[in-house]
């Protein structure tokens, strides 16, 4: 109105019936960008904590804010438990927390795909794929697979290309196993473990799979485990040095991994 009619704002606001001492009022409430960061800081450190232990450590802090604005924070800040967790010990991750990957080696992540040889027998086969850079670090078959072998195969591979700081996976047993948690402890990895029913919480292994099948398992019969390694690591090697990737530009992933051209360790 003021621009379109060039009048007055006490004008503007006699014709609007609105007060003039309202249009002109600043809020003098002080930012929460300090409290926000105190509530994450208490959360990263104290997985366990809901909003109301949380308040009671602010407020031994000096923090002069009620529980009502704490609440209300710590649900903006998408900082509530999982009312059913996984039943890990310490390398589980508890919150929804998720950012994406912006580098290599930040997040993995893992899964299984079942297949058969041409005579029947049942194989499972663990998938690995780096979430930044869609470089896949391992596609290991075996008619049986437990914890331990899932920490088998990933000290393998993290010999060669580095640690990643995080892992998601779902809540299968070799996976929920203390072996895999004793691991994970020890060379300081997040197990990031899936909501019960959440397959879209670990989509990019579920895509990473779908390509797997479509264009090996499916086109492939395999007469032996031997026969199965050797045609999974063939197409491994061609996913990621020969395979251009939509999602990263048509590019082939071990360029944005391991820059300069380098080819894929081997299995």
């Amino acid at each position: 109105m003021l621009v379109d009619w060039g009048v007055s704002i006490r004008r503007a606001c006699q014709a609007l019936r609105f007060d003039t001492s309202s249009y002109h009022y600043r809020s003098r409430r002080p930012g929460q960008a300090g409290l926000e960061l105190r509530i994450r800081e208490i959360c990263a450190t104290r997985v366990r904590y809901g909003y109301r232990r949380i308040h009671v450590l602010l407020r031994r802090e000096g923090w002069q804010v009620n529980i009502k604005k704490t609440r209300r924070i710590y649900n903006e800040l998408g900082l509530q438990l999982r009312n059913k967790h996984p039943k890990r010990r310490v390398k589980a991750k508890l919150r929804e927390d998720r950012q994406e990957a912006s580098g290599p080696n930040e997040v993995w992540a893992m899964d299984f795909v079942h297949d058969q040889l041409a005579l029947g027998k049942k194989l499972r086969i663990l998938t690995i794929v780096d979430i930044h850079s869609r470089y896949c670090p391992a596609t290991d078959p075996r008619f049986t697979y437990r914890g331990e072998d899932v920490v088998q195969t990933l000290e393998r591979v993290c010999r060669q290309i580095g640690y990643p700081q995080t892992i998601r996976v779902d809540n299968g047993g070799e996976f929920i196993s203390r072996d895999l948690d004793l691991w994970a402890y020890a060379n300081g990895v997040t197990l990031d473990f899936s909501r019960p029913g959440k397959p879209t919480d670990n989509g990019f292994i579920e895509a990473f799979n779908s390509k797997l099948r479509a264009e090996c398992l499916n086109a492939h019969w395999f007469m032996d485990l031997a026969d199965a390694r050797e045609k999974l690591e063939a197409w491994r090697r061609d996913y990621n040095e020969v395979r251009p990737h939509s999602a990263i530009g048509y590019n082939v992933p071990i360029d944005l991994h391991i820059p300069g051209g380098a080819t894929s360790p081997p299995p």
